[in-house]
């Protein structure tokens, strides 16, 4: 699919207003290079024939959000523009953005944000700076398998979705993993129906990757209490490094090569040719 060509038809889309067709009723729209520019999947569909569906845009590094997580963007400015009427409140509850990510500029700021976090941790400043690795870890498994962030039913905040799966999240920022292993709150695992461990090193580039049924780690590391701690020595035949099991779960081979340590991408790139 040609990136220009796809964003041309958003441009040419948003220079016209659709208040007579039926557009408005859709519930994707794809986000063009400018941030008030969009256009509705099916229309991109018609036009396109790299566009089948929402998987064909992740392959090319699209990002899948619903729109009350998407702020920085002027849809609402746009939906009213472009079919004459406001975006109720419930409408705006269904409707998720498709957008492409900046890659380039991405892997910069990560190469500052570590630099200075280094500096900011040798000086004792920070004493724990997880909240940004964690976010950074999420992004990535959202680039990686296609998930879809949407706003939860329950009182978690937000869920990530792949396909009707719900998906448990858990990051582990550091350069080796700890004895105890890897934290997981059994409530969280037995709302989800898979969890996906996202290992980030200290220079916040993805080291490894896990992809695990969330009933088989209840069902054999599940022990007393409300936690469950998964140690490598449990999960590391899971890892993406020895086992391919999961391989077909990535949609966006080049995201995980790009973000991943050189060790990691070394041993995963003729995986993924």
């Amino acid at each position: 699919m040609d990136s220009v060509e796809l964003y041309k038809e958003i441009t040419e889309f948003s220079k016209e207003t659709h208040g007579s067709t039926d557009y408005d009723s859709d519930t994707i729209f794809v986000m063009g290079q400018e941030r008030d520019q969009f256009a509705p999947l099916k229309y991109l569909q018609k036009k396109l024939d790299s566009v089948e569906d929402p998987k064909s845009l992740f392959k090319k590094g699209f990002v899948f959000d619903s729109l009350d997580l998407k702020g920085g963007i002027r849809f609402d400015q746009w939906f009213e523009h472009q079919f004459g009427k406001k975006l109720k409140r419930s409408v705006a509850k269904t409707i998720s953005i498709l957008h492409e990510p900046n890659s380039k500029e991405i892997l910069t700021a990560i190469e500052a944000v570590n630099k200075n976090y280094e500096i900011l941790r040798t000086q004792q400043i920070i004493m724990n700076g997880k909240n940004l690795p964690v976010q950074m870890g999420e992004w990535y498994a959202k680039c990686i398998f296609g998930l879809h962030q949407v706003k939860s039913t329950s009182q978690r905040g937000f869920d990530f979705m792949l396909n009707d799966k719900i998906i448990e999240v858990k990051i582990h920022w550091a350069d080796t993993s700890s004895p105890k292993g890897v934290k997981i709150r059994k409530s969280l695992l037995e709302l989800s129906d898979h969890a996906i461990i996202v290992y980030v090193a200290r220079n916040f580039m993805i080291r490894e990757i896990c992809f695990l049924d969330s009933d088989f780690i209840l069902r054999k590391f599940a022990a007393k209490g409300h936690t469950i701690f998964l140690k490598d020595t449990d999960v590391s035949q899971y890892f993406f490094t020895k086992s391919d099991k999961h391989f077909n779960k990535v949609v966006n081979s080049s995201a995980l090569l790009r973000f991943a340590s050189p060790q990691l991408a070394m041993r995963l790139e003729e995986n993924f040719q």
